[in-house]
């Protein structure tokens, strides 16, 4: 793997740990790797096997398209975010998740054309 990518990956797991507030220690246990494991990867000096990263993954709730594809846009990583969040929820949560999520958005769906109707007059 190359230093860039390598640099890449470790980059996306650092962030995605702090954003569920866990500690490199944390996420080790949860994963059952070495803490070593975990800071090697977030330095980039380690390519991790599949048996090491998809725990990672799966805990933290991030896509693979994240990690592999640097090129993404912020709507694209927000819209890959929230559908790793979802993926690791169970099916209930899944559900409730769901309608959360349409609740928010009639939500500002109901103010966008509230104040598209004020705009307007």
């Amino acid at each position: 793997m190359p230093k860039d990518t390598a640099t890449h990956l470790g980059n996306c797991i650092r962030t995605a740990r702090q954003a569920c507030s866990l500690t490199q220690q944390e996420l080790a246990d949860q994963c059952h790797v070495a803490i070593k494991t975990i800071q090697k990867i977030e330095n980039g000096s380690m390519n991790p096997s599949f048996e090491i990263l998809c725990p990672i993954v799966r805990r933290l709730g991030i896509s693979g398209d994240v990690l592999f594809h640097p090129e993404l846009s912020d709507e694209d990583l927000d819209v890959k975010h929230l559908i790793g969040k979802f993926q690791v929820c169970h099916p209930k949560e899944r559900k409730f998740m769901l309608n959360t999520v349409d609740c928010m958005a009639e939500q500002f769906l109901s103010q966008h054309s509230e104040s598209d109707t004020k705009d307007s007059e």
